[in-house]
């Protein structure tokens, strides 16, 4: 079942046009991929489908309803949580503080500790930082941060913008368990990431952008045979 559809999109930035028509849908339970070169538009989709973006053209489909006219606030709160490219941490605020705004539209304060302490449970290392500035946290610290805030809405659908963007291969393989943990704890994920191979290795399907438009789309395994793919993302054959 479709859980989310986006229909042929078109999101400018003033007189710039960043996506020219774009169409594709997650359904529910799936880890879709989201991959292109810098500048096609991969992350402006996202920001479209959480309401960052308004699109002049097209629609968000979510669970059956149009959201993509809604404030930003409330399409967290139908339950799409968006981890942003650059992780946007607050670097003043404490890592419990962090968390504490992603949780901004719950009001029961035993539910909040819970879901901060399940964050906690997801990512030791944040527990033992839990007092500690996020703007001194390392670039995978502050990815587990960027996830954990996202999640304290316990969101159906999760955008992960460039998880592992910056990070040491370690950390990449640990961010891609976590993605894949999630998944089959119930979490439905759309996925935009710069490591293709990895991208396309834990995915159902996939999507390719080129210049705001989408050039290829199926099943991952299928995306990573095609040489095309190989050549441009997947470093060669």
């Amino acid at each position: 079942m479709s859980l989310l559809e986006v229909k042929n999109i078109q999101t400018y930035y003033g007189q710039i046009q960043a996506l020219k028509g774009v169409s594709l849908e997650v359904n529910e339970g799936e880890i879709v991929t989201l991959i292109g070169s810098n500048g096609a538009g991969k992350s402006t989709t996202l920001r479209t489908i959480s309401g960052m973006n308004k699109p002049r053209r097209g629609e968000v489909i979510y669970q059956g309803k149009p959201i993509h006219r809604l404030p930003a606030d409330q399409i967290v709160g139908l339950g799409i949580g968006h981890v942003p490219e650059g992780r946007r941490i607050f670097p003043r605020l404490t890592v419990e503080e962090n968390l504490e705004i992603g949780a901004y539209l719950i009001n029961d304060n035993k539910l909040v500790q819970e879901r901060k302490e399940r964050a906690f449970t997801l990512f030791p290392r944040l527990a033992e930082r839990r007092t500690q500035k996020g703007g001194t946290l390392s670039g995978g610290e502050q990815q587990m941060l960027a996830i954990g805030r996202a999640l304290m809405q316990d969101p159906k659908l999760l955008l992960m913008d460039e998880p592992s963007m910056g990070l040491a291969p370690v950390l990449v393989d640990f961010i891609f368990e976590i993605i894949q943990r999630l998944n089959k704890e119930g979490k439905t994920i759309l996925l935009v990431e710069q490591n293709a191979r990895l991208a396309l290795e834990i995915a159902s399907r996939g999507y390719v952008l080129q210049t705001g438009k989408l050039t290829l789309q199926g099943p991952a395994t299928e995306l990573a045979a095609r040489p095309e793919i190989q050549e441009a993302y997947l470093g060669g054959h």
